[in-house]
């Protein structure tokens, strides 16, 4: 707990047997009240560990995708009681020394999200980020920062964390499962009014940090120029996708209820 908010971090897990004990272990348990992981159906033993570490442990009987696993993991969340939940990755490429930075901005009222930013310290080719990932990610945020008026550092850290107040929010069942929901959840932030900020943060590549191949990143960059633009048209009113048809944490007459809400 910070200033009185309850902090709980979320880890989506796929294969993340052989991380998640280092990982776990730099969480400062005075700060977070509650860690909880969601499995999404490895194929390791990373619910064997996540029980040994007593994290309170959610497990999908399919795979669900990393957008489907976010969706779970806030869920589960908001279910505790959460004030402020920060999102780490088990595989440890980003530290979790940085929650308490990262919970701070957001107890102390003057920001809505906290991102670990891999390109403020200029640190990321020296912690292994490939060149053609470098490059993809300064390219790519260029462009969606030209299309949205928006000044990040970076849209593709993995490292976020959210007020209870944007989870209930925003209507993440309109978003994807898979990669891109990361960037969906950003533009949809921002055309809620909602503050950022950036937190530089280290990042450590290795075998087993997890990653995309050339074909799903290609696939992902793709998406995130078109979601772009579909940000660029709601704002113009020309034209206003599913995933921006929400007011105050509801979605429209028609599109369901809202994510975070029982059917």
């Amino acid at each position: 707990m910070i200033l009185q908010k309850k902090v709980v971090v979320v880890m989506p897990a796929y294969n993340a047997g052989k991380t998640l004990e280092t990982t776990v272990a730099e969480i400062d348990r005075s700060i977070v009240d509650e860690i909880v992981l969601v499995d999404d159906k490895s194929r390791d033993n990373t619910i064997d560990v996540a029980s040994r570490l007593n994290l309170k442990v959610i497990t999908h009987e399919k795979n669900l995708g990393y957008g489907g696993n976010q969706k779970t993991c806030y869920r589960a969340a908001l279910a505790l009681g959460a004030d402020i939940v920060i999102m780490v990755h088990p595989d440890y490429q980003y530290t979790p020394r940085l929650i308490p930075a990262m919970a701070s901005v957001l107890a102390c009222g003057e920001f809505d999200i906290s991102l670990g930013s891999r390109i403020l310290g200029g640190g990321a080719l020296k912690g292994g980020m490939p060149p053609h990932k470098y490059v993809a990610n300064r390219v790519l945020t260029l462009a969606q920062n030209l299309m949205t008026g928006m000044k990040l550092s970076e849209f593709h850290t993995g490292y976020r964390g959210f007020t209870s107040e944007v989870l209930r929010t925003l209507p993440l069942h309109l978003n994807d499962d898979d990669f891109i929901f990361d960037n969906q959840m950003l533009l949809q932030s921002h055309y809620a009014g909602f503050r950022i900020a950036e937190i530089t943060c280290p990042t450590k590549y290795f075998d087993d940090a997890s990653s995309i191949n050339l074909r799903r990143s290609a696939k992902y960059g793709l998406l995130c120029l078109w979601n772009g633009v579909l940000y660029l048209l709601a704002r113009l009113h020309v034209y206003e996708a599913p995933m921006f048809r929400f007011r105050a944490g509801k979605a429209r007459p028609g599109e369901g209820v809202p994510w975070n809400r029982p059917s």
